[in-house]
């Protein structure tokens, strides 16, 4: 597979603490690719220097082939970046932002087709201060698809989401992968990147300590010989939940 992401002992310094300690991975193209670790593992900050957002201390980074010390500019406008809700101007409607959005990049965007591929065409005249948490959502991930980027990166896009959006919002991840688009995304849901993830490298202390697909990992613990404390049953009460509720998308 062709690495469009390679990451070559990367290190973060703030004074005399090492945030990232000389990591190194690759992400290939067009797959989703999982950061896991627990708040303080380095993984945002290694996000925000692939994003070009934050200096590096060592260490090199390429994106798509360009050297993010000498071609930053270049890198910047083939990812996309998930806006946080504090991003967007709450009082325009959702159509008024994409028109924003599109004059950035001195692009021509067909607002309501964009919409409808994130399933919004029905809110494209309401104000973003007035769509739910899912709604929202769904509509960053379409603000970082303006610009046609070949990467975008999603920070933690399914937290506080009720298990029907979070679905939702899975299925969207997916459909933007399948039509050629390579996603890294930061996620606290174990269940998420293994439903998600076509491979994952989990952090700790600054430091990759294992990367792999899900199915690998859960493999190599399972042979281990770990075993779970309670019988695997064949559905969940997430699973309860969704099918009582429905899967619709448009009013969550």
């Amino acid at each position: 597979m062709e690495p469009v992401i390679r990451v070559n002992g990367l290190v973060k310094r703030y004074g005399s603490f090492e945030a990232v300690k000389g990591i190194s991975f690759e992400v290939y193209k067009q797959e989703i690719f999982g950061l896991l670790g627990p708040n303080g593992a380095g993984k945002t900050t290694t996000l925000e220097i692939i994003e070009t957002l934050r200096e590096k201390s060592a260490g090199s980074v390429h994106v798509a082939g360009h050297d993010i010390d000498r071609d930053a500019d270049s890198i910047k406008r083939i990812i996309g970046v998930q806006l946080q809700a504090a991003g967007y101007y709450p009082s325009l409607t959702l159509t008024e932002l994409i028109g924003l959005f599109a004059g950035l990049y001195n692009m021509q965007v067909d607002a309501e087709a964009l919409l409808k591929s994130v399933g919004l065409e029905e809110k494209r005249k309401s104000r973003f201060k007035e769509l739910s948490g899912g709604q929202k959502q769904r509509f960053s991930i379409a603000t970082t698809l303006i610009h046609k980027p070949s990467i975008i990166f999603l920070d933690e896009p399914t937290t506080g989401l009720d298990p029907q959006a979070r679905r939702n919002l899975w299925d969207l991840i997916r459909k933007v992968r399948d039509e050629g688009t390579t996603v890294v995304i930061t996620t606290h849901y174990m269940d998420e990147a293994e439903q998600l993830c076509d491979r994952v490298a989990i952090m700790d202390s600054g430091k990759i300590i294992s990367i792999d697909s899900p199915e690998k990992l859960i493999d190599k613990l399972v042979a281990s010989g770990f075993e779970r404390p309670r019988e695997v049953r064949k559905a969940s009460l997430e699973d309860v939940f969704l099918n009582l509720t429905g899967h619709a998308w448009t009013e969550e």
